[in-house]
């Protein structure tokens, strides 16, 4: 997808319908980019917590190039107040955005291509992160920041009970759902949530699902694609026959299902640890992290579920020294410790995933002592995605369409249709061209 394309696709496209938001603080001011001829100042939207102790690392180094750091609201709200602020052309001179979100800030004219500006970056990072930042062309709109590799984690000691296995294969994961049933029918391997969208999207992306295309001039929607339906029969299979739960996360009742060992496993993300700290705190020690199920016995690959970008704005009048900061915060050694220290992310780079405070595994996870090692080998096989300018529509009809599916335990396959329906009509609605 060329950088050309990008810019007749936003000459075509309506504001992207999230909602007003108020605007408030302001970019740099100023003229031409100035990293190389004097002292500039940058601002940073960015929602990670201690971002401005790891942009005082830089300022102690680079008093030429200040970065402030002002703190935001995550996702769709600060979608929207990047859109709102580039229109008025007061956007600062960088932003934290979650990789689902660049599309639709490009197609917005809302961010800069970097690609002369961030060197040989590229080779940082797994191919399939990358990828997310170039949106298929040879321009490239963010650097990688963190990543969400996806992995199964389960109750170790409860899989020896109930002489359980972590499985290898989709199919083993669904017989042993069904196994654990039949051994103690009060418990479930795990639940379908309908509350988060990132999962099915990292399931979906796993299986080799493309739900944003580019053909010619025009995007392809293809989240009713075979390789999506498959991963909506295979869950909603398992949800019918009672084989798993049909209750989202993140309540109450799904802490309690994780603290007392009623839910034995879960499919989630590298971060899950710090998750099941305060879910189920009862259980430290007694959980194990395995790859992602495989569709294909052989198969290595793994979907991303969540991490973020940083990004330079088309705003910027400081935009080669942006994108140096950019780079460092995200390649250096001392920058990405940082953020690992103060922010509590998982680096996207991937020298950074076994060293500094991740040579040494989580709290909860002390019993396997070679975790984050695992993770780093299991994050290199992140299966490329494919986003488009309107994710937050798809996943509003997600959440819409498969929470009623799973609360009825009716078909899948209906809500991904209502789902892929919802995202074209919406295309059409803000003026793209979408092929059939």
């Amino acid at each position: 997808m060329s950088h050309s394309l990008h810019r007749r696709l936003a000459a075509t496209a309506t504001a992207v319908a999230l909602g007003a938001t108020a605007l408030t603080a302001c970019g740099s001011s100023g003229g031409d980019d100035q990293a190389d001829s004097g002292p500039v100042s940058l601002t940073y939207w960015a929602w990670a917590p201690g971002m401005d102790k790891v942009a005082d690392l830089w300022n102690k180094k680079n008093p030429d190039i200040k970065v402030t750091v002002k703190k935001q609201a995550a996702g769709d709200d600060l979608v929207a107040k990047i859109i709102t602020a580039s229109k008025a052309h007061q956007a600062p001179d960088l932003v934290q955005a979650e990789y689902q979100a660049l599309p639709t800030l490009v197609s917005n004219d809302a961010l800069a291509d970097i690609s002369k500006e961030v060197g040989d970056a590229e080779k940082e990072f797994a191919p399939g992160v990358w990828q997310q930042t170039t949106l298929g062309s040879d321009a490239v709109y963010a650097v990688p920041q963190d990543s969400g590799p996806m992995m199964f984690y389960y109750r170790a000691d409860l899989f020896k009970q109930y002489g359980l296995s972590a499985p290898a294969t989709w199919d083993d994961f669904a017989q042993t759902a069904r196994a654990l049933k039949k051994r103690a029918p009060d418990k479930a391997l795990t639940t379908f949530s309908s509350n988060d969208s990132g999962l099915f999207a990292g399931l979906a992306q796993q299986a080799g699902a493309k739900w944003w295309t580019v053909e010619g001039d025009k995007w392809k929607v293809g989240i009713d694609d075979p390789a999506t339906r498959k991963v909506a029969d295979f869950w909603g299979g398992l949800v019918k026959e009672g084989a798993v739960d049909n209750q989202p996360m993140y309540t109450p009742a799904w802490n309690k299902a994780l603290n007392t060992g009623k839910q034995i496993a879960w499919v989630s993300a590298v971060w899950a640890p710090g998750t099941l700290t305060t879910a189920a705190p009862e259980t430290k020690g007694k959980w194990a992290m395995a790859p992602l199920p495989q569709w294909t016995k052989g198969d290595n690959a793994t979907g991303s579920w969540g991490g973020s970008t940083t990004a330079v704005t088309t705003d910027s009048p400081h935009k080669a020294a942006a994108a140096k900061f950019a780079t460092w915060l995200n390649t250096d050694p001392q920058a990405l410790a940082a953020l690992v220290k103060e922010s509590g992310i998982y680096p996207a780079a991937t020298a950074a995933q076994t060293s500094g405070a991740l040579a040494k595994a989580p709290d909860f996870f002390a019993n396997q002592p070679d975790f984050y090692t695992r993770a780093a080998g299991i994050a290199k096989t992140t299966a490329p995605a494919s986003w488009g300018p309107n994710v937050n529509v798809a996943y509003t009809a997600f959440k819409d369409r498969f929470a009623q599916a799973a609360k009825t335990r009716s078909d899948f396959g209906t809500a991904l249709t209502a789902m892929q329906d919802a995202t074209v009509a919406d295309l059409k609605k803000q003026g793209f061209e979408v092929a059939p």
